[in-house]
């Protein structure tokens, strides 16, 4: 489909704004469940509109369609420019980018469905072989191709190819009554090659067998005691608990711990954490954010000192800020608005099990649960899907039900030893009811003293 996007940019702009956008979208889709042994949905799907935008002194006017006639996208266009009473503007002639990221070897699509549900059904297979105590499996496969392109009237239009393909499998396992349950996910922005380098019958066996071990585990104790969170845990405490704090939109609405603090020590000297949308592979992965931005490699915190925020275009403009390539959005349907990519911490000097050796009795975390943040103070609650008790600097014992309790800032200030590794989850994160794709990463770290919930 071709869009006349000078077209319409003129149109948007007849009454004036600071900035018009239009953002086109074509997507294809897969979705493939199996649980309980049967293969519960095979649903495809193909979606197309475009969103228009409209930003005057701070405020947006946002609209959006499916009809792509030209016709269509220009009565839309003049709706929204309606509301406005400025004199015209002319946009900026389009300076034109593309990319098609060359780390997809093999586009999804082309593989044949048949070959996608046997190895759904493989999945499965491998799960419950793993354990006679696993009672349910559910296998999810998930492939998105999306052509998508971005114009605005200060003159980019920038368009790209983008492929996500994701595998998450979901085990309970029971005995005498006990249910507990395990959940591994792989894929990222890759195609079908994604399989070569994650091994989806290794991801379904360690799903099944963190539920199988979580039947022996004993109750967690309470109380404040040192932990230990393993590279395995993947970054869901930077993400929750740091991550949306420093994403700009938050802080200039005053709903972020980090407000006011550039140049301020906010963290351990041993942490520096890193947004990446450039990394190959990487889930959060992309050429540009959906405003037609570069993404970059944006230092948030270096050895403990915040540098700058995550921002799109509306808050770099607000906050007088560079623009980081961090405005995103779910689909046509939505505006933009600042979201994370890749987060990390990144690694330190110090050997994992020497963290361990140190760390003479505590808990180790070896996976992250689900959890909750409050982004106005840092304070998180935490679930703990898989962890052990340490005793004399050795993992000990299994536990089940812990949570950990905290607050953001306070951690990372508390942090005194950064493992030499890095592990890497994947996953969806929401905001404002959008849904983006991410990843997230840490290396081993080691909190002195920290509330743990349990019995």
């Amino acid at each position: 489909m071709k869009i006349d996007f000078y077209a319409l940019l003129d149109q948007l702009m007849q009454h004036g704004s600071d900035l018009g956008e239009v953002f086109y979208e074509d997507s294809q889709s897969l979705a493939l469940t199996m649980d309980d042994n049967r293969m519960e949905q095979v649903v495809g799907g193909m979606d197309a509109g475009v969103g228009l935008r409209l930003v005057d002194r701070g405020r947006t006017a946002y609209t959006y369609g499916n009809d792509l006639s030209l016709e269509a996208l220009l009565q839309l266009a003049k709706s929204l420019a309606r509301h406005h009473s400025g004199a015209t503007v002319k946009p900026m002639p389009l300076q034109s980018r593309s990319a098609k990221p060359a780390w997809v070897k093999q586009p999804p699509q082309q593989q044949a469905l048949e070959e996608k549900l046997n190895l759904v059904r493989l999945v499965n297979q491998a799960a419950r072989a793993e354990s006679p105590h696993i009672r349910q499996v559910k296998v999810r496969y998930m492939e998105q191709v999306r052509q998508i392109s971005i114009a605005n009237s200060l003159g980019t239009l920038a368009s790209e190819e983008r492929t996500q393909l994701v595998m998450a499998v979901q085990c309970v396992a029971e005995k005498d009554g006990l249910l507990q349950t395990g959940y591994e996910v792989i894929g990222g922005s890759q195609g079908w090659e994604v399989f070569s380098s994650q091994d989806p019958l290794r991801a379904a066996a360690a799903a099944a067998s963190r539920a199988a071990r979580m039947l022996s585990a004993r109750p967690a104790p309470s109380g404040s005691m040192p932990v230990v969170l393993a590279a395995s845990a993947g970054g869901t405490m930077i993400h929750e608990a740091v991550g949306h704090g420093l994403e700009a939109d938050l802080v200039w609405e005053k709903l972020s711990v980090y407000a006011g603090k550039l140049g301020q020590t906010v963290a351990s000297p041993l942490i520096s954490v890193v947004d990446d949308g450039t990394l190959p592979t990487w889930r959060g992965a992309a050429s540009f954010d959906d405003e037609g931005a570069p993404t970059s490699r944006t230092m948030l915190i270096e050895n403990g000192v915040l540098k700058t925020y995550l921002t799109d275009w509306l808050s770099s403009t607000r906050l007088g800020i560079a623009q980081s390539g961090n405005g995103r959005r779910e689909s046509y349907r939505h505006q933009p608005i600042c979201r994370m990519t890749n987060t990390m911490i990144l690694p330190g000097e110090h050997l994992p099990e020497a963290i361990i050796a140190e760390t003479k009795d505590g808990l180790l975390v070896t996976k992250m649960g689900g959890g909750q943040v409050n982004t106005v103070n840092g304070d998180f609650v935490f679930e703990v899907a898989e962890g052990y008790l340490l005793r004399d600097g050795k993992v000990g014992q299994a536990v089940r039900g812990a949570t950990l309790v905290g607050n953001g800032p306070q951690v990372l200030m508390d942090i005194d030893r950064v493992g030499s590794d890095l592990g890497l989850a994947i996953g969806t994160c929401g905001k404002n009811g959008q849904g983006v794709p991410v990843g997230d990463a840490q290396p081993t770290l080691r909190i002195p003293q920290m509330v743990v919930g349990g019995q």
